[in-house]
């Protein structure tokens, strides 16, 4: 009897691979478990993503419409310069 007992508390400690199958056991139950939840977590997370990147796109294409309008602006402004001030004098 008293082997018994002396043979169970000198068991081995598991090995690192042990170790690392008994984790992989343990990660695979939980997403099996919990499929569902991380699917719909993926949904969200890429739905907010995509409009994200759909908002910064529609965002630089107004900007660069209102570049143009600008430099249209810009153009006017050059050619009442080149023409000079409208003043009482010279107009």
């Amino acid at each position: 009897m008293a082997e018994e007992g002396s043979r169970g508390a000198t068991k081995a400690a598991p090995t690192a691979a042990e170790v690392q199958l008994q984790r992989r056991r343990q990660e695979l139950e939980y997403l099996k478990k919990n499929a569902a939840r991380i699917r719909s977590r993926n949904l969200l997370t890429g739905l907010g993503i995509g409009a994200f990147v759909v908002g910064i796109f529609s965002y630089t294409i107004l900007s660069v419409k209102q570049e143009r309008i600008v430099e249209e602006l810009d153009e006017e402004a050059r050619i009442h310069i080149i023409r000079g001030p409208r003043t009482g004098a010279n107009s």
